[in-house]
């Protein structure tokens, strides 16, 4: 192949033939490419077509003059030595050229003597990683240890980095392995790899760089004690996260903003872990080093106290925040009205409230479903209903929960009504996907013997794309069952199989219980032992169903089996189950079992009962039981 050597040019000269002949039948790019006052020209060449020239008087914006033939080029460079390295810089800086830098870079790097420098290395990182060529990342970087020159500190890191983002875990490693014999890259390039895996939750990989750090015995900063507290504060090692906190207690870093994020770690580590107090202590010893007090330090301390119920100290702290002006986390509020719920002080739930509205925080719909939540369980479903609509009458807007939650309190009072009042607000509020809402409609629909409008609801919430559960499906498992509607029974059960909504064990109680009032003993003698051969334990409404199947079959030893079962499975018996069982086993003559039986009875169930005196029901059964 013809070469060409460097030439003083001037693309404004007068027309001159080209000073070698290219090979015929072949593609050229000629390219000039402007140094200092010479100009290089750039040669891609193959075989395969003729060539024709155009006037050298021609040339581009940026002195760029191509002529192209036919075919598939193959580069080359021609270089002067001493200006590889000003050359490729060139190249890089160029976006027409940028493309071809890494190529001439390998040539270059070829020839005797030539020694890249860090800005040659620092352009050609920006271009590979911006284009993801990670394949020659991987080249340029054994080029370092090769040629023992590094980017810059701030390449290094920004390449480790870049690895990291395009999960390039095995190049980043092989990096930190090349940029371990440097200090101070090392320090920053380790930190961006602890802090690219922190950021992808994979902190038992950060723990794994901190653990090659010390074995490389780098020295570690605040940044590199930062990552790593993080990494063992997510796994849940509250020792360690103590240890290596006391660790650089020891190095007398100077205080800085990272300082406080520090301190926010330790103090989550040891609050998540119940150890409150010792969060507390530190706090104080951070406040005397003069270190800068955050809002989420606050938080995490006040959320602390209020996990373990310490409620006067967690209002102390919340005091000190308040008047500090740093208390901005909504989710403070949240687990201070759960504390008061917890210890049954509700009506401090409004108060929470109240100072919400003071510092302009907007309530959440977590909030205000755990208040309604809170006051039905400690206070009774009738304050609930007063709560919310005291709420309600200060601006307060409920959400998709707390619409759910009200809908249930409704329901369970049996204000229908009411309940389909606050529905139809709901659905007008766009929360058209609540599963929790549709089942508490669904059921309540139940119990009134409203199938149509059940099966209505069912079908809209379908047509909005919202999958009905397992609850749904038992509330109308339940609601057919009682009629007893066979046909509705089985279509529901085929499609909780085709819609893979696995039933439990009130799913398989009511299919059994609809099938036994409908006199169907076979089929129900078949789901029961499905739900057995499945694993299923027998709880008293199960059993109390299977006595009555039994006993009019005649089928004594099931009926023995079933109580062995109950006894192995720790289950007790009602009165109305025992008087089933006893009397089945009287009316097949099996007066001996009848009287193990009540023996075993009497030991397991009631051992302080007097002889002959009758067992006390004390266990009301969710489904009847045939006679």
């Amino acid at each position: 192949m013809a070469i060409w050597k460097t030439i003083d040019w001037s693309l404004t000269s007068a027309h001159k033939e080209p000073l070698i002949s290219p090979p015929s039948s072949s593609k050229i790019i000629i390219s000039v490419v402007s140094l200092s006052n010479r100009r290089f020209l750039l040669v891609n060449s193959s075989t395969n077509s003729p060539i024709s020239y155009p006037s050298l008087e021609t040339s581009t914006k940026n002195d760029l003059l191509t002529l192209q033939l036919d075919s598939q080029s193959q580069q080359n460079l021609f270089l002067d030595e001493g200006n590889s390295n000003e050359f490729l810089c060139k190249l890089c800086k160029d976006p027409q050229t940028e493309s071809v830098a890494f190529q001439y870079y390998e040539k270059a790097k070829d020839r005797p003597g030539y020694r890249p420098n860090q800005l040659v290395f620092k352009l050609l990182l920006r271009y590979l990683i911006k284009h993801k060529q990670w394949n020659s990342v991987s080249s340029l970087a054994k080029d370092f240890q090769d040629f023992q020159i590094f980017p810059d500190v701030i390449t290094c890191s920004k390449l480790v980095s870049g690895c990291m983002k395009a999960r390039k875990f095995n190049i980043a490693e092989n990096l930190l392995g090349i940029f371990e014999s440097n200090q101070d890259i090392a320090v920053s390039a380790f930190n961006s790899a602890m802090k690219g895996y922190n950021k992808l939750h994979m902190y038992s990989s950060t723990i794994l760089v901190y653990n090659r750090m010390k074995s490389a015995r780098i020295s570690l900063d605040l940044d590199s004690y930062y990552q790593t507290l993080e990494a063992f504060y997510r796994t849940g090692n509250t020792e360690e996260v103590l240890f290596l906190f006391k660790e650089l207690q020891s190095q007398n870093f100077d205080t800085n903003k990272i300082y406080t994020q520090i301190y926010l770690v330790l103090c989550n580590s040891l609050g998540k872990s119940g150890r409150a107090f010792e969060a507390l202590d530190f706090f104080n010893e951070m406040k005397g080093k003069g270190v800068v007090e955050d809002s989420l330090i606050y938080s995490s301390l006040i959320s602390s106290f209020a996990s373990i119920r310490e409620v006067q100290i967690a209002e102390e702290i919340f005091e000190e925040a308040k008047e500090k002006k740093l208390v901005r986390d909504p989710a403070l509020f949240l687990r201070l009205v759960l504390m008061y719920v917890e210890e049954g002080l509700v009506e401090k739930t409004l108060q929470v409230v109240e100072t919400m509205k003071e510092l302009d925080i907007r309530v959440s719909d977590c909030i205000f479903c755990a208040i309604i939540n809170g006051y039905s369980r400690k206070r009774g479903l009738n304050d609930a209903i007063k709560v919310y609509d005291e709420l309600i009458s200060q601006g307060y807007e409920p959400g998709q929960v707390t619409y759910a939650s009200i809908i249930n309190v409704y329901c369970r009072l049996g204000l229908y009504e009411k309940a389909e009042v606050v529905f139809a607000e709901m659905e007008s509020k766009g929360f058209v996907k609540c599963v929790v809402a549709y089942s508490s409609m669904v059921s309540m629909y139940g119990k009134i013997g409203r199938l149509r409008e059940a099966m209505k609801m069912v079908a809209k919430m379908k047509e909005r794309g919202c999958e009905p559960n397992v609850w749904i499906y038992n509330s109308l498992l339940d609601m057919h069952g009682k009629v007893p509607n066979l046909r509705q029974v089985e279509k529901i059960w085929k499609e909780m199989k085709r819609r893979k909504v696995t039933p439990d064990k009130v799913s398989y109680t009511s299919v059994i219980y609809a099938y036994s009032k409908a006199r169907a003993f076979d089929e129900s003698l078949k789901f029961y032992e499905e739900y057995r051969f499945n694993g299923g334990s027998i709880d008293r409404a199960m059993a109390g169903i299977m006595v009555g199947i039994f006993s009019k079959n005649n089928r004594i030893d099931e009926l023995v089996k079933l109580l062995q079962d109950m006894k192995a499975d720790g289950a007790g018996l009602d009165l109305r189950l025992y008087r089933s069982a006893m009397n089945a086993l009287r009316d097949a003559g099996l007066e001996d079992q009848a009287k193990r039986f009540e023996e075993s009875f009497d030991s397991i169930n009631t051992p302080n009962r007097e002889p002959n005196r009758p067992v006390q029901n004390i266990w009301v059964r969710k489904l009847p039981v045939e006679p």
